[in-house]
């Protein structure tokens, strides 16, 4: 019986993370560019100007500042698809599927840029004076009440979807083939997991957007140095490498067959995988945070596909390109950046940089996820319950950390796919609303 739900989970998975969810991302994306006519785009020093706190305000609503609201999504979605899941687009699609992640990360901005504001625009306050946000309150409050089914679609797939189980087990395998430790070891890895995410998670939104603030900065700094560093040794290579880039995103040779939409698809998907936008969970954090104009934070949500995507993952991709590991490696995810690094870095360096680098984002990526779940089982019951969420999810990142999870990890991401159905969905209708918004904002910036 488990076996065959086991198999229908995996391949529902594979089907919907195929062409149906690529469709629904890259095509509401496409239409959010488009009927928005690039305008946020033209902004985006001004999207700058609100996250360096030049338009902060203590007395508007809210518990983040701008900063910290792009911070923690930030912390949720660079991650170990920033590291792993570029290796695996240039392992089965070559290079020019790297181009194909620019494509969705620049769709995935528009996106962001609605769906923020939307969440700005439609939050619930809670008697504590609390603000939520999310697809859930942008369903209910902007579409109406005989919407809320679609509303508790969503909170149900979140409650699956923002589980830790993925990233537990990759970063503690990565910790075991890294270190050489034993099977056996995992458990303890995931205790340390377990109580390093507690000890943020339980002091809440507030602890977690102050802690993200701090760890952010740093972790793409770090990265950036890095990355930069093995550039500058491999300075002849790094021309050629956008040359590549550029010829192969339309030729296709780099594939097996020389499948033009496969490697379309392959750069598409592995992009969306990295921005989650249009998934639901960004619009979560950004609907906390402190400001009385939707569309301020809507400019900054937009910031955050350009970070995850366009700088941290090109970062990853330059450093596999140029070293030339690829051509040679049967390698895949993690091993073949690894592989990258260790070409370049003096003896032993590369493995000191990769673990930290897969701490440091998959700790960040914990703490940020398990706010979404709990503002899911907090619209699905009260919101002073969602708190009760954390317990479950510290629990799974140990349970996560020693077992072999293929089947929780095809379940999460079918869980995301369904998630993105009501986000995508409730945002093209009400894109209408943002617009208008964005006008008036617009013109009284101008003014």
């Amino acid at each position: 019986m488990f076996k065959t739900l086991e198999g229908l989970v995996a391949d529902f998975s594979k089907w919907v993370w195929d062409w149906p969810l690529l469709v629904l991302l890259i095509g509401g994306g496409l239409f959010f560019l488009i009927y928005s006519r690039f305008t946020p785009f033209l902004y985006f020093r001004h999207a700058i100007d609100i996250l360096r706190g030049k338009y902060d305000d203590e007395n508007d609503p809210g518990q983040l500042s701008h900063f910290q609201a792009l911070s923690s999504a930030i912390a949720a979605t660079v991650g170990m698809g920033n590291i792993s899941g570029v290796a695996v687009a240039i392992a089965t699609g070559g290079p020019g599927a790297v181009f194909w992640m620019w494509i969705s990360a620049v769709i995935g901005m528009a996106t962001k840029f609605y769906t923020c504001s939307l969440s700005v625009m439609y939050r619930s306050e809670e008697k504590d004076g609390s603000l939520l946000g999310g697809p859930m309150y942008v369903i209910t409050k902007g579409l109406g009440r005989h919407w809320k089914p679609l509303a508790i679609f969503f909170a149900l797939a979140g409650l699956v979807g923002t589980l830790p189980a993925f990233t537990a087990n990759q970063m503690t395998q990565t910790v075991v083939d890294v270190m050489n430790l034993q099977e056996a070891d995992k458990l303890y890895i995931g205790i340390t997991l377990a109580i390093l995410a507690s000890l943020v998670v339980l002091g809440g939104i507030k602890r977690i957007g102050l802690v993200a603030s701090r760890l952010v900065p740093f972790m793409v700094i770090l990265y950036f140095i890095t990355v930069i560093t093995i550039l500058i040794l491999q300075i002849e290579e790094v021309p050629e490498m956008f040359v590549l880039i550029f010829s192969d995103a339309f030729s296709g040779k780099a594939v097996a067959g020389g499948a033009l939409g496969y490697l379309i698809k392959t750069g598409i998907k592995r992009g969306s995988f990295s921005n989650e936008a249009g998934v639901g969970t960004a619009p979560m954090m950004h609907g906390t945070a402190k400001t009385k104009e939707p569309i301020r934070e809507g400019l900054v949500a937009m910031i955050g596909p350009a970070i995850d995507t366009l700088l941290v993952c090109t970062l990853t991709a330059l450093a596999i390109l140029s070293t030339g590991v690829w051509k040679n490696s049967e390698s895949n995810g993690i091993s073949l950046t690894l592989q990258a690094f260790n070409s370049v870095l003096p003896y032993g360096l590369g493995d000191i940089v990769v673990i930290v680098m897969v701490l440091v984002f998959a700790l960040s990526t914990l703490f940020s996820y398990s706010y979404y779940g709990t503002t899911c089982l907090g619209f699905l019951t009260k919101p002073k319950y969602g708190k009760y969420y954390n317990y479950i999810y510290i629990a799974s990142i140990v349970v996560a950390a020693v077992v072999k999870i293929d089947f929780a990890i095809n379940l999460i991401d079918s869980a995301f796919a369904l998630m993105a159905i009501p986000t995508v969905l409730s945002g093209l209708i009400l894109a209408p609303k943002v617009n208008a918004m964005a006008k008036v904002y617009f013109e009284k910036l101008k003014a």
